[in-house]
């Protein structure tokens, strides 16, 4: 046997295998179960009913575990994991996602299948409570008040002062949002900050030029 023959076996054997016993597989996956679980039940809290999607919740749960499947795998052959990386490297995903909270749960599942399928799950177990104490204590903190949307229908446009000039008496903030003149008909949007909303929307009724007035809350983005 040549000496370029020697070194080749040996290369060969030094990267074939790293051998993991079905007993460590059945661990690490049923680790990564319980941990997908645990995400799969803060996401459901946590989330907007709303916005709830229970098909990608259950994808997070199954992503984590698809994961640690794919890194013990890389693990167990170099050879194997170069193919796997170029057979990867070919897949594209398109699903967009509507909440920047989304792609938080997204990186954790993944992060929590990459870390089990490496065999450290103290490190996945304390990075999935430091996540949860995080998102829980920002999501409880005050940051700021979403103002409320007024809208109003009035016989024209003469009517927006006399409006106006209530908003500005009950409201801390306020700012017109839109206006739509027709032939016999004003349509207004105002944003505004208001303690009193009863009050506010019953003097704006009681105008004689106003047929309708209505007071939203919404869940969009916050005006400081």
């Amino acid at each position: 046997m040549s000496t370029k023959d020697i070194l080749k076996k040996s290369f060969l054997e030094s990267i074939t295998s790293a051998d993991v016993t079905p007993q460590e597989i059945f661990l690490i996956l049923l680790i990564t179960t319980v941990l997908a679980l645990y995400i799969f039940f803060i996401y459901r809290v946590l989330t907007r009913k709303t916005f709830y999607s229970k098909t990608f919740n259950i994808s997070l749960a199954a992503l984590a575990l698809i994961t640690a499947g794919i890194i013990l795998t890389i693990q167990s052959s170099i050879v194997v994991s170069l193919g796997m990386v170029g057979a990867l490297s070919i897949v594209r995903f398109r699903t967009a996602i509507k909440d920047p909270m989304d792609l938080v749960f997204l990186f954790w599942s993944i992060s929590v299948g990459i870390i089990c399928g490496a065999r450290l799950y103290v490190i996945a177990v304390i990075l999935s409570v430091f996540v949860t104490i995080v998102i829980f204590a920002l999501d409880k903190m005050p940051v700021a008040k979403a103002p409320k949307i007024l809208v109003v229908n009035a016989q024209s446009l003469e009517a927006e002062d006399d409006i106006l000039d209530i908003v500005e008496g009950y409201s801390t903030y306020y700012r017109v949002k839109s206006r739509n003149l027709s032939a016999d008909q004003l349509d207004m949007v105002v944003e505004l900050r208001v303690k009193d909303e009863k009050a506010l929307i019953g003097e704006i009724h009681d105008l004689k030029d106003v047929h309708a007035v209505s007071l939203l809350a919404h869940d969009g983005e916050v005006t400081f």
